[in-house]
């Protein structure tokens, strides 16, 4: 059984209330906690896509939101970035 998803993940409030030096690790860890949450599922994996984008701009100039396919497969989520 496969479910595939496009989601929008928003990461404002990262921006907001983390500080500098730790805005790209905490945006990964919200992206995955997102993903673990709509998809119901406790194994999630990001693509490098998703890594390179976060860290584009280094450590502390993360994007405002990040657009991700996740498809689903046997209770393992696959996320992928959608330009």
């Amino acid at each position: 059984m496969e479910n595939e998803r496009i989601y929008t993940i928003p990461l404002r409030d990262v921006t907001n209330k983390v500080p500098t030096t730790k805005r790209a690790p905490r945006a990964i860890k919200k992206i995955r906690e997102y993903l673990q949450k709509h998809m119901k599922s406790d194994n999630v994996k990001l693509d490098n896509s998703i890594n390179e984008k976060v860290w584009e701009r280094s450590l502390n100039k993360i994007p405002a939101r990040v657009r991700v396919k996740a498809v689903k497969q046997d209770d393992v989520v696959i996320a992928t970035l959608v330009e």
